[in-house]
């Protein structure tokens, strides 16, 4: 790999930013294009239409266009699932992610509820997530799930995830709930264009009836958000 492109994908990592290398495999050369691509003038024309797709499902692949074949190959970085509150929802939460590539981590000050034994196998930040927020921030990489139903606890971190741009924050509670955080939040200084990127009822409406059913929902929200979200807007 050309040096000025392995320094620009290792920098691009480091600020945990996807990145294609884009080889030409009959010319023999290979461009860096970013998330960014839209705004930038080193992509052939004629492949304007491939990292797109290559961005959102994370896979490489080869593409042929005028006899002429290309292989992107795409680097992402790793998916952060953080969940506020070490509550029977995020056992399971924690069991299925597993199995889905997200790096997860439960974070609740509560030591009564955030036990090693009860998330083995788990990170598990017994904080208030205002202290593991700021040692370790939030990016458009990192997905938010707030289900103590403590305000103390929940709010700060919907907060800094709306503002961190994370690609998915959700919010356990219902209509009558989320209305009463809405206001909260509202009083904080939250846009009414933030409030609206908060899914609340959290999880996808699959009729769950049980803290594995409502992770299961919650978790293909959290996959459905990450596959269709804004890229170089």
């Amino acid at each position: 790999m050309d040096k000025s492109i392995l320094i620009g994908l290792n920098k691009e990592r480091k600020a945990r930013r996807a990145a294609i290398v884009l080889n030409d495999l009959g010319a023999g050369t290979a461009t860096l294009i970013f998330e960014d691509w839209r705004k930038t003038a080193n992509i052939p024309p004629e492949i304007a239409e491939h990292p797109e797709p290559v961005f959102r499902s994370g896979k490489s692949r080869m593409v042929r266009v005028e006899e002429r074949e290309y292989f992107l190959n795409v680097y992402l970085p790793p998916t952060r699932l953080v969940v506020i509150g070490a509550v029977h929802i995020s056992q399971s939460l924690a069991l299925i992610a597993q199995n889905t590539g997200f790096d997860l981590e439960i974070i609740d000050p509560r030591t009564a509820f955030a036990t090693p034994e009860r998330f083995k196998n788990t990170k598990l930040s017994v904080e208030w997530p205002q202290t593991i927020l700021e040692q370790r921030p939030l990016d458009s990489y990192s997905a938010l799930i707030a289900v103590t139903h403590d305000p103390k606890i929940d709010d700060y971190a919907i907060i800094a995830a709306l503002n961190a741009g994370c690609f998915y924050v959700g919010a356990l509670g219902s209509r009558k709930t989320h209305a009463k955080r809405v206001e909260r939040l509202t009083g904080q200084g939250v846009s009414k264009e933030q409030l609206g990127k908060i899914h609340a009822p959290i999880g996808m409406d699959i009729g769950a009836a049980n803290p594995a059913e409502i992770a299961v929902a919650i978790l293909a929200q959290v996959i459905g958000s990450f596959r269709q979200r804004g890229l170089g807007d």
